[in-house]
């Protein structure tokens, strides 16, 4: 490109060029930041599974399971004497 238009159109390829490099910074930038979010939430949320994990099996342990039938429904283990056992 010579002639006499040649400079304002460098320059505005220049800026264009320019603008089109902070804006993908900017991007990239925002980008992170939201990336960083949701790498916190995720941390967060495999804490709280660990968690409920842990609490689920807790719940669920044979001891606390007769427990709990002895204490709210009131049952009890049979008699040796009125055990039955059925052969196939």
């Amino acid at each position: 490109m010579k002639g006499p238009g040649a400079g304002p159109v460098l320059l505005v390829l220049v800026l264009a060029s320019a603008m089109g490099v902070v804006y993908a910074k900017y991007e990239s930038r925002t980008l992170f930041g939201r990336l960083q979010h949701l790498r916190a939430e995720r941390d967060a949320l495999n804490v709280e599974w660990g968690r409920l994990e842990l609490e689920e099996g807790t719940l669920g342990t044979h001891s606390r399971v007769e427990r709990l039938a002895r204490i709210r429904l009131g049952m009890h283990s049979p008699a040796i004497g009125s055990v039955v056992f059925v052969r196939p």
